[in-house]
């Protein structure tokens, strides 16, 4: 995540009868979650009703709708966790409603699937200042309290 790209390519299946694409005005393309990274994750759940799913959850792109194979190279986001992947673009109507989706996967989501192996933000400099920052801690806490301890002997004498 945010160092490789994929190339994502679409266009309309060419067995298809002319005219199938009449109500096609956008095209929304998403990045995701196949079933494995689903497995006790609620909050990336499959549900056959669109405004519930939670499968596809990274925009790649939404562009105007073009007849012939279109092409994006995208820069997988940082923000993008790591899980197994597949690839699904949309066709919207001019109301924005889905009218046909296609993926780069079978209908089982078993094959053409990818990895993406997030960052994890953490830097050794940002390991040692939070090493730093505990030991400061304790030691201020054992000072703070020596100096009440002796503050409660001067009070009794």
């Amino acid at each position: 995540a945010g160092e490789d790209k994929i190339t994502v390519r679409w266009g309309l299946n060419q067995s298809l009868p002319a005219g199938t694409d009449s109500a096609y005005k956008t095209i929304k393309v998403q990045l995701c979650y196949a079933p494995i990274s689903q497995v006790d994750r609620a909050w990336r759940k499959t549900e056959d009703h669109l405004s519930k799913d939670k499968t596809c959850q990274f925009k790649i792109v939404k562009r105007p709708y073009t007849t012939g194979n279109q092409t994006l190279e995208w820069t997988i986001e940082r923000d993008v966790p790591t899980a197994t992947y597949f690839v699904r673009a949309y066709a919207l109507d001019a109301n924005d409603h889905e009218v046909a989706y296609g993926q780069n996967t079978d209908a089982k989501k078993t094959t053409n699937l990818f990895e993406i192996q997030a960052i994890s933000g953490r830097h050794v400099s940002l390991d040692i200042a939070s090493v730093c920052f505990s030991v400061f801690s304790i030691v201020s806490l054992m000072g703070f309290f020596f100096v009440e301890k002796r503050k409660g002997r001067k009070a009794q004498q």
